[in-house]
Parts: C-alpha cells; structure tokens; sequence
C-alpha cells in the first residue's frame, strides 16, 4: 500500500482538480469551481504523497438520499499503484447510503459495477462551431427574472435531488446566462451558458418540447461569447438529438451514466442539455 494521504480540497483548492480535468480534455467551465464547492463543503478529496496531489476524487451529497461521484483523477506518473481504489473508496464511504450517480467514460464501466454501479442510460457530447441564430422569440426571458421556485419545481423533474443553493449559483454566476421560455405565465423551457476552457458550454437545457427547447437555445447562442458550442445529451432523448443535429453540431464523446441502487425516475424526455458530467 501507499502512503498517500487522504484529505478534503478545500473550496479554493478545487482548481486542482479542475485544472486536471482540463488536462484530460474535459473542457470545464472558467468558473466551475466556485459553484461546485456551494453544495457540499467536505465533497472534494485529493490524495498527496509528502504534501504533493497525485489523485482527486468528488462525491457530492446533495441530501440524505443522493450524491453525484466526478473527478475521478489519478496523475499518469502514479497510475497503477493502488492509489485510485483508495481515494475511491474514501469517496464512496462519504456518501455513506446514498443512491451515487456518476457519468463514466464506456471503458469504465466494468470496473464501475464492481462497485454497484448500473447502468441506467448514455449521455452523448455533441460539440461545434455553430452559425450566427435568428432572432430568439420575443418571449424569451431573462432566467433570473422568473420565480426561483418555479426554477427548482422544474429542475426536479429531471435531477434527483432538490439542489437550491447550487442552481443559484449557477445562474447568478457572473459570465453564465440563463434564458428561459413562458406559455400562459408557465415555465416551459430554460437553460444556462457558460463559457469554458475552450468555447461555451449549454447545461441545464429543460424544455417540454424541442420547439421550447429551440427557442431558449436560440437565445443562449445570442448572448455575447464564442460560437463553439458543447451540448450533453441524453441519449434516449431523439428531439434533443436532432436539435444538436440540426445545429451541424457532431458527436465528440459519451458517457455512461450509472447509478447504486435504484435507478432515479427522471423526465428525461425534457433534458436537451446536462447540467454538468461532473456533478450531474
């Protein structure tokens, strides 16, 4: 065994392992880590050996029933040490009872259910550089102007856990921008974008439809900020798919969404873009 220690990131060291994520492609967003770090304080493990990071984990609990695992990350010069399984299992045990989701690279997968995980669907990452959108429709709205509480009834429907403190945060952060889309003074689509490592970002994209969906999107595209577009999808979602599609966006990589225990019963119908692979 090592003599890796195990420890929590505090809030302001999470760029570790977001600037680590960045090194394996993963294209975070500039300003992930300040919202990351609001759902769950004690959530971020790094392993060091003498005080340096070799490793880093997440495991975020957002209530008494779910957690999300991301940033699964072991330094190529320590890969194949044992390192990996120990600051997994730490993270495992921080969700104690929990229902764990994760979004796991396919070639994981067998080592995932080792742990009882399941598979319960695809998420497919489109990406592209897309042309300059309409006008968005006139009832487009700014996404903080709609009641906070209307935001959170619907993001329930398609996340498995109430997470308030982190939606605020995610849409007020400075440089995202939300929009969303009223019929009959109801919420029918919104979303986020957010710029990153390289391009934008889209997630959370929620809509009842692809028309709501394609109007918020619209909107999003318009807001001032680069052209290259990331979108995480829903595999099973064939509206959400032919919208990326019908944007020229192609298909870049995929991801295993997997859960312990039963698998949460979600909308996913309404999900046209991921909030983030990282914490669900």
């Amino acid at each position: 065994m090592s003599d890796m220690q195990i420890r929590n990131l505090r809030p302001e060291e999470i760029s570790i392992a977001i600037d680590w994520a960045a090194s394996e492609g993963w294209n975070p967003g500039l300003r992930d880590a300040a919202c990351f770090a609001i759902p769950d304080a004690k959530g971020f493990f790094v392993g060091e050996i003498d005080g340096e990071p070799i490793a880093s984990v997440s495991c975020v609990t957002y209530d008494e029933r779910f957690a999300f695992l991301g940033f699964y990350i072991v330094r190529a010069d320590f890969r194949g040490r044992g390192h990996g399984l120990r600051i997994w299992n730490a993270a495992i045990a921080h969700a104690g009872a929990r229902v764990i989701g994760l979004d796991g690279v396919v070639a994981q997968q067998d080592n995932y259910r080792k742990s009882g995980f399941q598979l319960a669907y695809a998420n497919i990452r489109y990406g592209g550089i897309v042309a300059a959108p309409p006008r968005p429709p006139a009832e487009i709205v700014a996404l903080d102007t709609i009641p906070f509480a209307l935001v959170q009834a619907d993001d329930a429907t398609v996340f498995p856990a109430l997470r308030p403190a982190f939606l605020r945060a995610w849409i007020n952060t400075p440089g995202h921008v939300g929009r969303a889309l009223l019929r009959d003074s109801k919420l029918a689509a919104w979303g986020v974008i957010r710029p990153c490592r390289t391009g934008r970002k889209i997630g959370p994209l929620v809509a009842d439809d692809r028309a709501a969906a394609e109007a918020v999107l619209q909107a999003l595209l318009a807001s001032p900020g680069s052209n290259e577009i990331v979108l995480d999808i829903p595999a099973m979602n064939r509206d959400a798919i032919t919208l990326a599609e019908s944007l020229r966006l192609k298909p870049t990589f995929e991801t295993a969404r997997m859960y312990t225990g039963p698998i949460p019963s979600l909308r996913l119908g309404r999900v046209f873009g991921v909030t983030t692979f990282e914490l669900g």
